[in-house]
């Protein structure tokens, strides 16, 4: 099969989305975010790149916190406004159902079934861009959403992005068990 040079746009997609929210002044704000990633297992560090124009981005500097809500496809539509409107213009503190973890700075969203509470460690300067990382100081789930005490991504259900075809997508079927189906190949390569 031939392989065609292709825009760099497609690099990395489909990416999950997430709602990434802040304190900015005294008010909640949420802002949607593709560009988001597990960095560290031990200690749990997430990263987000957020544009440096962003309205959240003083808001996570003076709080030093910000969340990560996993929205499911059902929340395609509020989750899509998230990301068109800024914070500056519209207040996004009423859109959701707000609650607060063990650290009361990051406001998390209580209609997105899976949610991480993160302390601020870093931000690393691009020059676009700022790099967020954050310390992962506890995950939340709905009940409805586990299996075996742990999210199950299949019933969390997330939304994600397809850049290149300007898509919402879920997640697919169940293909196999990870880092038990390649056990079959050992050895006979």
């Amino acid at each position: 099969m031939e392989k065609i040079e292709v825009s760099l746009e497609m690099m990395c997609y489909p990416m999950p989305c997430m709602i990434l929210g802040t304190k900015v002044g005294e008010k909640a704000n949420f802002m949607t975010v593709a560009w988001f990633t597990q960095i560290s297992l031990k200690p749990a560090y997430i990263l987000a790149s957020l544009d440096k124009s962003h309205y959240s981005n003083p808001g996570i500097k003076e709080t030093g916190a910000f969340s990560i809500n996993v929205p499911s496809t059902a929340m395609a539509e509020v989750t899509d406004y998230c990301g068109l409107v800024s914070g500056k213009k519209y207040d996004k503190s009423t859109v959701f159902e707000v609650f607060y973890g063990k650290e009361g700075k990051a406001p998390m969203i209580v209609e997105c079934p899976y949610n991480l509470e993160c302390r601020l460690v870093q931000t690393v300067e691009l020059a676009a861009e700022e790099l967020f990382i954050g310390e992962v100081v506890a995950a939340y789930s709905d009940e409805r959403c586990l299996t075996d005490g742990v999210p199950d991504m299949a019933k969390v259900d997330p939304l994600l992005l397809n850049v290149p075809q300007m898509a919402y997508l879920g997640v697919g079927s169940h293909v196999g068990r990870a880092f038990k189906m390649g056990k079959a190949r050992i050895g006979k390569d």
